[in-house]
């Protein structure tokens, strides 16, 4: 069974490699390959689940690299390719017309890829791999129009905020070496000796919060969606950002083990979701808010992995990877049909586009987690295990659901107002006439999956998921949580409707407590400017020096190069000439004094070698 494995995760990197290596001469084919790809990988991916394979090759002496499917990574390796699947048949509308269709597609293969290898790493080595080349892959996505240079700061600002925070993993991988760990396993990681096990397991713990966009590092997922409709749907659901938390829930028996991890790694997301739940509410740019609402939602995976419901995360890993790449293509449908991505501009899209609206409808109940779809399921789990672990933590945990409703409401209700001026729809169509099939095809299905997860809600189903998971040990919602974080939720889409419809805005929410949070890239300015102060220091000092020393002595290298040559050129330069012109002459008088004795008579020319062999002879004679 390890060739199943080995082709999941081989096969869109090498389709993804050919078609980046054969360029413009693949455009043509790109799209068809990478749907074939993509749609093959999601079979591999059922069938890998259900077979559990595993495979190992050489990497390093002592250390392979091993890839398996087990409980956690069997659910991965299914939504996975099945999101980039959808994520592919809506790109080949939305990017049917690109110039760079090879290279768009060969990255998403490439891109996909490296989430595969990185959900069924066993080992520190493979991961890395993996991470690294989603990190490069995702550089390369955000800023896929590099014409543009402001896509370009924004995939270099995304790119370096997370390579930073990657170091993480090399920390951890020194620390797993030199407390004993050869083979750097994960699951070693809680058990090296001494200070080398909280060294490595605050490495790791870094490098997911730098991934999935967690405080303090939220800042980037912004400056994200620069990149594609198609790459901003990936990037928030299944793939990238998602990359961190699974991590944190891959690695919870670690955080188990060392006393601190566990309740700094829920907070830390219990604050993220709180934060960026907040921000998202004052957006009023659609894509925006689903970015921030992206972080809030991860959030509650994060606090899933310090809190120890691993099922309960599970589950929001793929109510949210359904849910959000089906708001994101959603988003990216009207931004192609109508140009407009704020919200104030899509006021009546949903009523313009009924298809689409009631597709939206259903991924933003699901996010704002509305009863009884699959996140509200997904929060229940997770906000029992907080409640056990501590109370602070399930009251912040309701806070944050709360917002949660209070964004998804905002967007939802906003979508289906009637605009401030009323247009005639004359013309307009149906989303089916004015879109290409490629935009719809996909999205019934990712809200079937968002509305179908729910059903790990149901007893039966419960004990099975857990036992899949090997998280027999978490405890189930009671009846009276269930019914708090439902009425909960209702209570807030029903305020945030009523706020909308008496104001006719999507600003609804006071300015003096938003306002703040409105242009989450002050985030970026605050952190960038605290951590990178001493590096901008360093850097204008090196540049005074560049300035100062190294410029002005290069300046009089070439000076002094410049003056060596017209002397070597006034002085050298005429002597050799000269030598050489009188050379020539030389030459030239031999030449005409060989020529005299020339007379074409052979009789003459054996006189004259007799001649200088007398001659010849007498000097011997002479010098004896």
């Amino acid at each position: 069974m390890a060739i199943l494995l080995a082709m999941l995760v081989g096969l869109p990197a090498a389709v993804g490699g050919a078609l980046l290596a054969a360029g413009h001469r693949a455009d043509r084919l790109a799209a068809p390959l990478a749907v074939t790809t993509a749609a093959t990988a999601t079979a591999l991916g059922a069938g890998a689940a259900a077979m559990r394979p595993h495979f190992s090759v050489p990497m390093l002496p002592g250390i392979p690299a091993e890839l398996a499917v087990d409980g956690l990574s069997a659910v991965m390796v299914v939504v996975v390719p099945a999101i980039v699947l959808a994520v592919v048949l809506f790109s080949v509308g939305d990017m049917g017309e690109d110039p760079s269709r090879a290279r768009f597609h060969g990255l998403l293969l490439v891109f996909a890829s490296a989430m595969l290898v990185t959900v069924t790493a066993t080992g520190i080595l493979p991961l890395l791999a993996g991470w690294e080349v989603m990190g490069a892959a995702s550089y390369a996505l955000i800023g896929f129009w590099w014409t543009d240079r402001d896509r370009v700061r924004s995939a270099t600002l995304a790119f370096v905020t997370t390579r930073t925070a990657d170091l993480g993993l090399y920390l951890a991988a020194g620390a797993a070496l030199a407390g004993g760990a050869a083979a750097l396993e994960l699951t070693a990681l809680g058990h090296l000796s001494g200070g080398w096990r909280d060294a490595a397991v605050a490495g790791a713990i870094v490098a997911a919060l730098g991934k999935s966009a967690q405080l303090p590092f939220s800042f980037w997922l912004s400056r994200a969606m620069a990149g594609p409709s198609p790459v901003s749907a990936l990037l928030h659901s299944a793939t990238m950002v998602a990359a961190g938390g699974y991590l944190l829930l891959r690695l919870h028996p670690a955080l188990k083990v060392v006393a601190w991890a566990g309740p700094t790694v829920a907070w830390l997301g219990l604050l993220t979701a709180v934060v960026l739940a907040a921000v998202a509410l004052a957006q009023e740019d659609l894509k925006q808010l689903l970015a921030a609402s992206t972080c809030s939602q991860i959030g509650f995976i994060v606090l899933a992995a310090g809190a120890g419901g691993i099922s309960g995360g599970t589950v929001q890993f793929a109510a949210h990877a359904a849910a959000k790449s089906l708001l994101f293509l959603v988003a990216g449908a009207w931004l192609a049909a109508l140009g407009a991505q704020r919200l104030p501009d899509l006021r009546g899209a949903a009523r313009r586009y009924p298809l689409l609206g009631w597709l939206f409808t259903i991924g933003a109940l699901t996010i704002g987690g509305a009863p009884p779809l699959s996140i509200w399921v997904a929060k229940d789990e997770i906000l029992t295990m907080a409640l056990s672990k501590s109370p602070a933590l399930y009251a912040v945990g309701l806070a944050a659901a709360a917002l949660s409703a209070a964004y998804a409401a905002k967007a939802l209700f906003t979508v289906w107002m009637r605009p401030a001026t009323e247009t005639s729809d004359r013309g307009h169509g149906s989303a089916s006439a004015r879109l290409s099939p490629t935009f719809v095809l996909p999205l019934p299905f990712l809200a079937a999956a968002a509305v179908g997860l729910a059903a790990v809600a149901i007893p039966a189903i419960t004990t099975w998921w857990r036992h899949l998971l090997h998280a027999t040990n978490e405890h189930s919602p009671h009846v009276w949580e269930m019914a708090v974080s439902a009425a909960l939720s209702v209570g807030v889409f029903s305020a945030v409707g009523w706020l909308l419809r008496r104001h006719r805005s999507a600003a609804a929410v006071p300015r003096t407590a938003a306002a703040w949070g409105a242009d989450w890239l002050a985030l970026e300015r605050i952190a960038v400017g605290a951590a990178a102060a001493p590096t901008m220091a360093l850097a204008r000092g090196l540049a005074a020096f560049d300035d100062r020393v190294v410029a002005r002595t290069v300046h009089a290298a070439a000076t002094a190069a410049d003056a060596a040559s017209r002397l070597t050129d006034t002085r050298l330069e005429t002597f050799l000439a000269g030598t050489v012109r009188a050379v020539v002459r030389g030459a030239r008088v031999l030449g005409r004094w060989a020529r005299l004795p020339q007379t074409g008579l052979l009789h003459q020319y054996y006189a004259q070698a007799v001649v200088a062999l007398i001659v010849l002879a007498a000097v011997l004679v002479l010098l004896r």
